[in-house]
């Protein structure tokens, strides 16, 4: 098609496309290439070949085991490989030897015995023998096993409940039962008509003293009885209990709780409507932002020998009482009331008083009360905080504690020493934006007294250590715009290894560095994607699984030091898959107009380019706003990758763009964002269509735009506010209305909806409908409980009654937010396909 094709899309306003035919399919590829089409793209991903996932180490160092999800559609069953590194051969392992040698777990500390959860139960293997010991075989879910420091005990949870047992006597014992009830003996404050009772009868004295005396020796024989079950804690019955964690010498217990759920929070409903029964069911799903108030949480350490409790109070905390957002709440508050007046002033308008001489206007009148009273100030308030991780040192003395704000401003480590039981601030990260919910490991090298952490306030996520003894904390990797995330701590503490794009945004590594000299030097060199490594049992080999732009992830064993060569030990890719000539996209950091620095893309270049005649274009949008997509490694959005080939071959140029907001930049670049989502993002598509005109020779009329989840709203975004950028559109499980998102994401970025709700105005496509021009596709699934469904159908209300005839819906009535079907991949990107033949192309 033409690109002066009528941008008239559908003559209805709601259409649900299900199964309509597709008029222009894709040609045929070359004759020198494996044919590809949308429905080999769309099928199982089985036809590319299952990848191999949660890799280790057997025992002895020997051999590598891996699992690989089984074929079939949906199927989530995982089968184990054994890989011998001396014959490179992969054996399945059956079922029946599964309990031997699936001996993923942890360690004791003198390295004798390894510690694994199985399908919810808990098992020890003797690491010299090989034996097998199964300490637990129930139906409740036993998890979170781990050895404590004296290497012959081992504590896991079941549901709240903390438990213990002694490898060499057999025993399980609980180390401390948490009731979720008031304590009995905290009685509420008697009524005058209770006073009156206990003074008038003495049978009611004798049994209030006799519960008293029965529980103060029922307190002393188990204090004096190591037999039976320590004493109760009570933790209050308006709590539940979110963790807890035995320290590592089994004297103290920490429990993390928070407010039970209130019964008014108003959660979403989510019908289904393809059922077993026919008839339509409903199910509760999460609230929307600001629907619930936000929840702190409360850290208690109970001391098991001394019986003692120790609630952690937060307020040293530096900056605890702090309110960051009250600019932003005085002003949501003053537009609320000016918008009230401005109404009522409308209702009123029509009838004015004219005011004796000398009368005050009630507004005046106030105002000089107002200045004749005294300003009485509130006291300030500790801000809500939650838990985000804890770690115990090894011996069980000190505990590392990270707190977030709800309000997102500020995140805090502190550290409580169980000798003392004094808790102390350490750390304070403030951003003006929000704290990123990555970047935030932490834990406690063998010395028991340095913790080393993560943090991004020099602008990219550094890797620092602090001084329990000094309070000192240092940076232990070198400033730099690259980021440092997924440590993996030495067995003695020397060496900490990290992966890091150190030497390009895109490409990742695994690196080391020396604790005591902060020497950091790069291991590994597949300038791709690379996951943390296993260490090999006694750390001369590490263990990763690595991808390039065009081949999914393999595993890979190296040597563990720099400059070795890394060996491949695993190949899963299918003979189909390999025979495709897939079109490399080249890196390319474009140039930002708007002060940003250069936006990574990828761009797609048809093979026969001929630099005398003008292309199509296509922009695809990565989601999650922040995640990295361009790279040299496997995307998580292969169908795309494939699609773009397809593309190329029928003669479009594509780009992917690093859009501000995406992951792997910096915190400036994670932040831009901030109170204005769809802002710079869409700056940045504009310098990439200028790009491509400039380089690529596109015709500028002739560039469409499609994405899923927070692509789709940028494809919203981009439709509604800049309508001449792009001929069509195809938004993909999108976000119309922020206000209807969830609270753990939108608030960081947004804040809340009733202290800021210009960001939420300014941010959301809904309030910019009315500049629909081009041809927009609508794909929504119906089950989908990140983006609801419901947010849609406002959306194409909102287009209904602003007469808009270009565009159309099409419901997915069985899938969620990600895909399942081959069917729903192969209709969502067939009709894709046609929205660019028809309008771009």
């Amino acid at each position: 098609m033409t690109s002066n094709a009528p941008h008239r899309f559908t003559a209805g306003a709601l259409c649900l496309l299900l199964a309509l035919p597709l008029s222009a399919a894709p040609a045929r590829a070359a004759d020198n290439d494996s044919a590809l089409t949308l429905e080999q793209i769309m099928a199982d991903p089985d036809w590319i070949g299952n990848p191999p996932q949660n890799a280790y180490w057997s025992d002895d160092g020997r051999a590598v085991y891996y699992e690989r999800q089984r074929e079939g559609i949906g199927n989530q069953r995982m089968d184990l490989y054994r890989v011998d590194l001396a014959t490179g051969k992969a054996v399945l392992i059956e079922p029946a030897r599964r309990v031997k040698e699936d001996a993923r777990g942890e360690l004791s500390r003198d390295r004798k015995r390894k510690v694994y959860e199985r399908h919810g139960d808990v098992f020890v293997k003797d690491l010299k023998t090989g034996a097998v010991r199964q300490l637990t075989r129930t139906a409740e879910d036993e998890n979170g096993p781990r050895f404590l420091a004296d290497n012959r005990r081992v504590t896991y949870r079941s549901g709240d409940d903390v438990f213990v047992y002694d490898l060499e006597t057999g025993l399980t014992s609980q180390p401390a039962r948490l009731v979720l009830d008031k304590d009995p003996a905290d009685k509420d404050e008697p009524t005058p008509l209770q006073d009156q009772q206990t003074r008038f009868f003495d049978v009611i004295r004798q049994k209030q003293e006799k519960e008293k005396k029965e529980r103060e020796e029922d307190l002393a024989l188990r204090k004096e009885d190591p037999t039976r079950v320590p004493q109760t804690w009570y933790l209050g019955k308006d709590v539940i209990i979110d963790r807890a964690s035995l320290s590592p010498s089994g004297d103290w217990l920490l429990v993390v709780t928070a407010p039970k759920w209130s019964e008014d929070s108003k959660r979403a409903k989510l019908p289904q409507w393809v059922t077993e029964s026919g008839n339509i069911e409903v199910r509760e799903v999460r609230p929307k932002v600001g629907i619930d108030k936000p929840v702190p949480h409360s850290v208690i350490l109970l001391d098991l020998v001394k019986h003692e409790r120790h609630d952690l109070d937060f307020a040293a905390l530096p900056g605890s009482k702090d309110d960051p957002l009250k600019a932003l709440r005085e002003a949501a508050k003053a537009r609320k009331e000016a918008m009230k007046k401005k109404g009522e002033e409308k209702k009123d308008e029509a009838v004015i008083e004219p005011k004796a001489e000398g009368e005050a206007k009630p507004e005046e009148a106030k105002t000089e009360e107002k200045k004749t009273e005294e300003k009485k100030e509130e006291p300030a308030q500790l801000r809500t905080l939650e838990v985000s991780d804890f770690s115990w040192s090894d011996d069980g003395q000190r505990l590392a504690v990270q707190l977030r704000a709800r309000d997102n401003k500020d995140r805090w480590i502190a550290t409580f020493d169980t000798a003392t039981a004094k808790l102390t601030p350490r750390h304070r990260l403030t951003d003006a934006a929000w704290i990123n919910w990555d970047f935030n490991e932490m834990g406690w090298l063998p010395d028991n007294e340095t913790l080393w952490f993560l943090s991004e306030e020099g602008g990219y996520s550094r890797l620092y250590a602090l001084s329990e003894r000094t309070g000192e904390i240092r940076p232990l990797t070198p400033e730099g715009q690259y980021e440092v995330s997924r440590l993996v701590p030495g067995q003695d503490g020397k060496h900490l290894y990290y992966i890091a794009n150190r030497e390009h945004p895109g490409k990742y590594d695994v690196w080391r560095v020396e604790v005591a000299t902060a020497r950091a030097e790069r291991l590994t060199s597949f300038g791709g994607l690379v996951s943390p490594p296993v260490l090999s049992p006694d750390e001369s080999q590490i263990l990763v699984s690595a991808s390039s732009i065009n081949r999914p992830d393999e595993l890979f064993v190296q040597p563990n030091r720099p400059g070795a060569q890394a060996r491949q030990v695993t190949r899963t890719q299918s003979e189909l898959f390999l025979a495709q000539d897939w079109t490399m996209p080249e890196i390319v950091p474009i140039p930002s107009t708007h002060g940003a620095g250069p936006i990574y893309s990828r761009v797609y270049t048809p093979r026969d380019f001929d630099p005398s005649r003008t292309y199509p274009a296509v922009m695809f949008v990565h989601g999650a706003g922040y995640l990295q997509n361009i790279h040299y490694g496997w995307s998580n959005y292969f169908r795309e990758f494939m699609f773009h080939t397809l593309l190329t071959r029928q003669g479009y140029v594509v780009i992917d763009m690093d859009y501000r907001a995406s992951a792997g930049y910096g915190r400036d670049w994670r932040t831009a964002i901030y109170r204005q989502m769809g802002t710079p993002e869409l700056e940045d598509f504009q310098d990439g269509v200028a790009w491509l005109v400039k380089n690529k020779n596109v015709d500028p009329k002739r560039v469409g735009v499609y994405g899923g989840s927070y692509g789709g709203f940028m494809t919203y975004m981009a439709l509604f506010r800049q309508p001449d950028l792009f001929a069509a559109g195809a938004a993909l499980r999108p976000v119309s209305d922020w206000a209807h998102y969830n609270e753990e994401y939108t608030s960081n970025i947004l804040n809340r909806p009733e202290v800021d709700p210009e960001a939420y105005e300014k941010s959301s496509p809904i309030e910019y409908a009315a500049g629909l021009q081009k041809p927009l596709l609508i794909c929504a699934p119906m089950l989908d409980q990140n983006v609801f469904f419901q947010d849609n159908v406002r959306l194409v209300q909102k287009l209904i009654e602003l007469k808009k005839e270009n565009f159309e819906m099409a419901v997915y009535p069985v899938e969620d937010h990600s895909f399942v079907q081959p069917t729903s991949w192969l209709d969502e990107y067939r009709r894709i396909y046609k929205l660019f033949e028809t309008y771009v192309k």
